[in-house]
């Protein structure tokens, strides 16, 4: 079964295109998918399920072994398109993020637009205020929740939302319909250089079936299936219109798999350490895969420390965009590191949801709490230093220490709700988000 890919030269050396001409600009590609951690992915070796199209991507490009995130939807998202930690944005809980205003926070698509890119925002907007369009995108497709796939599944109608008009779901699938729309807005600006955010949300619940499903199939897998088949689709958009060669792609996971999901999520048998909304290892830790054909060379894996902080000055620099000067920006560019050269790594990576943050580098996690752990069997464990430091754990903990108070988030904006991270004014703890 053909899975869209060509045959493709690749040159580690190979340099991103640089011209006034806007159509050399490379076309980004930003897939974000809903719930989806390590343990869902076959390429970071999951026991459950299969994903071909999303395998062939990372053997084409470059897997991130520590690519991190916040552990939960709305807050993962303010992070991702604003470069910004949350206690400078405020976006440390689901209710907090819809507090985000455009005159405060300058986002990807507004920073790209000044270079010359056309934008699209399509699927999942979450729990960030007002509409994409409010914050720079050009163009956009979004429903409200997840799960929402069918309109037989609803008494009333299920709405979705195309540049400001409200449309009733009809028979279509709602992330076929998502899409359709992406096709369009490829097609129609295939002479321009474009941002896509491509927000897929198959596997967050509530689970549903899918066109593909058969009666009594596992849903989960199902549903994996059908990303993985959705990416296909998109990468033959590309190849039709021969705009492949010319388009980055970074596929990413939101946060960890949810609570009722995230046993099933095992690599070779074991189990992983956290899930959605925990603050252990995989709740922020999610696949990331970067794919440039002609310019990253193939068949990489790599153990540089990124969190996704990082990805709004990366698509800057793809796009020879300037970054904004209004705020401090935590992101740094890891172009560098997808042409095969040194640049500037992270030491070390943060995380914060609610009322709880840890920093961590590539052996050892310090939290809020100063509790200090060895995760040199990270992702299946982390073991809490108790007693007995050692010279290099007393090490570690002098120099993380150094980089919390540098950073000083408690001296930002703080968790004003129960502090979990999820929506203060229901607490409720099992609440899919």
């Amino acid at each position: 079964m053909s899975l869209g890919f060509s045959a493709i030269v690749f040159s580690a050396s190979a340099q991103p295109k640089k011209s006034k001409d806007n159509k050399a600009k490379p076309n980004i590609i930003y897939i974000l998918a809903d719930d989806l951690g390590i343990g869902d992915l076959s390429c970071y070796g999951s026991d459950s399920n299969h994903t071909p199209i999303i395998d062939q991507l990372a053997k084409s490009g470059i897997r991130f072994n520590n690519g991190y995130t916040v552990p939960l939807c709305g807050p993962s998202r303010a992070l991702i398109l604003t470069g910004r930690y949350a206690f400078r944005t405020g976006a440390v809980n689901q209710d907090m993020c819809g507090d985000m205003k455009p005159s405060n926070e300058v986002l990807i698509p507004t920073v790209l637009k000044s270079a010359g890119y056309v934008t699209s925002m399509v699927g999942k907007w979450g729990q960030l205020p007002l509409q994409p369009s409010d914050f720079g995108f050009d163009d956009y497709i979004r429903f409200k929740g997840s799960g929402i796939y069918w309109s037989k599944e609803k008494s009333k109608a299920v709405m979705y939302t195309v540049n400001g008009v409200d449309k009733p779901l009809g028979d279509d699938y709602m992330p076929d319909l998502m899409h359709n729309h992406m096709v369009n807005f490829v097609s129609n600006n295939k002479d321009k250089p474009f941002f896509l955010y491509y927000s897929l949300v198959q596997v967050h619940a509530k689970i549903q079936e899918t066109p593909d499903s058969k009666p009594g199939s596992d849903l989960y897998a199902d549903n994996i299936a059908y990303m993985d088949k959705l990416v296909g689709k998109l990468l033959k958009v590309l190849d039709s219109l021969k705009l492949k060669e010319n388009t980055f792609i970074y596929f990413m996971g939101d946060n960890g798999t949810a609570n009722q999901y995230a046993a099933r999520g095992t690599i070779k048998g074991k189990p992983l350490s956290g899930k959605k909304g925990s603050m252990l290892e995989c709740g922020a830790l999610v696949p990331n895969i970067a794919y440039w054909p002609g310019v990253i060379a193939p068949g990489q894996v790599t153990n540089t420390l990124m969190d996704a902080s990082d990805l709004l000055p990366t698509f800057a620099d793809i796009a020879g965009a300037k970054l904004p000067t209004q705020n401090v920006l935590d992101g740094r560019s890891f172009l560098p590191q997808l042409l095969g050269k040194k640049g500037n790594p992270r030491d070390w990576i943060f995380i914060e949801l609610g009322n709880k943050w840890y920093v961590r580098d590539a052996k050892w996690k310090l939290n809020r709490e100063d509790e200090l752990f060895d995760m040199s069997n990270a992702p299946f464990e982390e073991k809490l230093i108790k007693t007995n430091e050692t010279d290099e754990s007393k090490t570690a903990r002098t120099r993380l220490q150094a980089v919390l108070d540098n950073l000083n988030p408690a001296g930002g904006i703080i968790d004003n709700a129960g502090g979990s991270g999820r929506h203060g004014k229901k607490e409720k703890k099992n609440e899919p988000e």
